[in-house]
C-alpha cells in the first residue's frame, strides 16, 4: 500500500509506478518486510488501482484497495465521487492537510496519530468529515476477522479523548455550553468565598461564625459546599492533566491547593483537639493554643482564592506573560529604586540626625525616599532641615526621570510583546 505525496499535480504515472512496484519486489523479496505480512504491500500495482487524492493543493497517490478496506469511511466509500474533478484528474479536498495526512496513516496501518500542532477540535472535526469514527472502524475490524485491533483502537483511544474532553472542559469555557456553566459556577463559588473571609474581619457580621449563633450552620454549610466544589474542580483536573509533572509546574494549580489547605489542616486539628471549645471561625473548628498559631498562617492562604479569577481571564494571563518577557527591564527598574533608597536613604539619615527623630534608622530614611522617588508622598516623615528639602527636592526630580526613562522602555517592550502574544490567540 504505497503512498507518494507531492506538491504539484503533474505526476508521471510510469514514475509512480516504478516506484510501487520496486518497493512491492522488495517487500516480495523480503519475508520479514512490514511485519512479515506478504500482502501488506501488492505485488502489482495497475494503473486503475491507483487513486489521487488532492489536499489544498498538496496530492497523494495511494490505491483504491487500501481505501476500500474501510468501506464505511468516506475515501472507501463511492460518496468520494462527488469530490472528483477532472480538471485534476483526482479527488479534491478543500481540507487540512497535516489531518490528512494522520488519516491516510490510519487507512495504511489500522491506527490515528494525531499531528501535535493539530488542536483537538480541529482534528476531530476532519475525522467526522472523513467518517474516521470508532463505529467504523470496529465494524469493518469484525468484518475482517481481526478483532486484536479493536481494542487499542476503542479502549485507549477513548480513555485518552475523554481525558483530553474533560481537560478541555474544565480549561476552556468556549468549548460547549456546559463547560461555560461550569466556569460561572466556579467564578460564583469564588465570589461567595472571598465574601465569606471578608465577613468573618467585620466586626459588625462576624459573630454569626459563632457556634452560638443561628446563622452559624447556614454559613458552615456554604462554605463546605464551597470548599467541595473547589476540591472536586482540583481533583478532575489533576487526573485529566496532560502529565503528572506538568500538573505541578502549574502555578494556578499551585494556588488552588493552597486556597483549600486551611479547611483540610483545621479539620485534622480538629481531630486531635476535641476536648477545645468551638471558638473560632468557620475553617477552624475545635483549635487549641498548641495548633493556634498554625491555622492562623494557614488562614493567610484563604487570600489566594482571589487568584482564582486570574485562570477565567486570559487577558489577565497575557498579561502576566508579557510581564515574564520583560523581566530583565523590570530587573533595572528594581534596582536602580534599590540604589537610589539606600543612597538618599542614608544622606537623608545623616542630614536629619539629631534634628528629626523620624529620622531614626537608616531604614526610615530608605522608606521616605522610596516614597518620595515613586511621588506617592504620604506625608508620614518629611525633612525640616533646610539641607534635608534640598535633598528632597533633589529626590523628587530624580524620581519624575527615573519613572521616565526605564518606564518607557518596559512600555514598548510591553506593547511588542502583548500584540505578538494577541496574535497567537
Amino acid at each position: 500500500k504505497a503512498v507518494v505525496s507531492t506538491q504539484s499535480t503533474g505526476i508521471s504515472e510510469v514514475g509512480v509506478l516504478s516506484v510501487i512496484r520496486n518497493s512491492a519486489e522488495d517487500a516480495s523479496l523480503n519475508p520479514n518486510a512490514n511485519g512479515g505480512k506478504r500482502d501488506a504491500v501488492p505485488i502489482r500495482t495497475t494503473p486503475a488501482d491507483l487513486c489521487y487524492i488532492n489536499v489544498s493543493g498538496k496530492q497523494y497517490i495511494t490505491t483504491h484497495s487500501c481505501l476500500e478496506q474501510y468501506p464505511l469511511t468516506l475515501l472507501g466509500s463511492t460518496d468520494k465521487e462527488i469530490y472528483w474533478m477532472p480538471e485534476l484528474k483526482s479527488y479534491y479536498f478543500n481540507r487540512n492537510r497535516d489531518c490528512f495526512e494522520s488519516i491516510l496513516t490510519f487507512y495504511q496501518t489500522g491506527r490515528e496519530f494525531r499531528p501535535l500542532s493539530v488542536d483537538d477540535e480541529i482534528y476531530e472535526a476532519e475525522r467526522k468529515f472523513f467518517r474516521i469514527e470508532m463505529k467504523a472502524r470496529a465494524d469493518t475490524a469484525l468484518s475482517l476477522g481481526d478483532t486484536s485491533s479493536i481494542t487499542p483502537l476503542c479502549c485507549e483511544g477513548n480513555w485518552k479523548n475523554t481525558r483530553k474532553r474533560v481537560h478541555r472542559f474544565l480549561m476552556d469555557p468556549r468549548c460547549s455550553r456546559w463547560a461555560t456553566a461550569w466556569h460561572i459556577m466556579d467564578i460564583l463559588f469564588i465570589c461567595i468565598s472571598i465574601t465569606l473571609l471578608v465577613m468573618e474581619t467585620d466586626d459588625n457580621v462576624s459573630g454569626m461564625f459563632l457556634e452560638t449563633h443561628p446563622a452559624h450552620n447556614y454559613l458552615y454549610g456554604l462554605n463546605i459546599l464551597v470548599i467541595a466544589f473547589f476540591t472536586a474542580d482540583l481533583l478532575i483536573r489533576f487526573v485529566t492533566w496532560p502529565g503528572l509533572m506538568n500538573f505541578w509546574k502549574n502555578l494556578f494549580n499551585i494556588l488552588d491547593i493552597l486556597s483549600i489547605l486551611p479547611f483540610y489542616v483545621s479539620l485534622i486539628a480538629e481531630a486531635f483537639e476535641e476536648d477545645t471549645p468551638y471558638e473560632l471561625v468557620v475553617e477552624e473548628p475545635h483549635v487549641s493554643h498548641n495548633s493556634y498559631v498554625v491555622l492562623r498562617v494557614c488562614r493567610i492562604f484563604r487570600i489566594v482564592r482571589v487568584f482564582k479569577f486570574i485562570r477565567h481571564s486570559q487577558d489577565l494571563i497575557m498579561i502576566i506573560k508579557v510581564v515574564g518577557h520583560a523581566k530583565k527591564e523590570l530587573c533595572l527598574l528594581i534596582l536602580l529604586l534599590f540604589i537610589f533608597s539606600v543612597s538618599f536613604g542614608s544622606l537623608m539619615y545623616y542630614i536629619e540626625q539629631g534634628s528629626n527623630d523620624k529620622f531614626s534608622t537608616i531604614m526610615q530614611g530608605c522608606w521616605w525616599a522610596i516614597v518620595t522617588i515613586t511621588t506617592i508622598g504620604y506625608g508620614d516623615i518629611a525633612p525640616t532641615t533646610w539641607l534635608g528639602k534640598m535633598v528632597g527636592s533633589l529626590v523628587l526630580t530624580m524620581g519624575i526621570v527615573f519613572l521616565a526613562l526605564p518606564m518607557t522602555i518596559i512600555v514598548g517592550k510591553f506593547s511588542t510583546v502583548y500584540e505578538k502574544e494577541k496574535g497567537k490567540e
